[in-house]
């Protein structure tokens, strides 16, 4: 059986680390991103994923301006 895919955005590389840890541990399958753009790089190459985890705070493309792109074409469940 496949374990469920999440996205974690942060720009914080200690924030995504401790949420990939406790995930991990409850065995769903983490991707991780470090900003926006790299998030939707890897949301649109990657079907599977079935939640997000997205920060608001981020530079360049805040969490707001992700998930309105991401809601342009999917409704996947996002917390913010």
């Amino acid at each position: 059986m496949e374990k469920v895919k999440i996205l974690v955005v942060d720009d914080e590389s200690r924030m995504r680390k401790l949420v990939r840890d406790f995930l991990t541990r409850q065995n769903y399958e983490v991707l991780e991103a470090a900003d926006g753009e790299e998030a939707l790089d890897i949301f649109y190459k990657d079907k599977a994923i079935a939640l997000l985890i997205l920060d608001v705070m981020m530079p360049d493309m805040n969490g707001f301006q992700v998930l309105q792109k991401i809601r342009e074409k999917n409704n996947v469940p996002v917390l913010m």
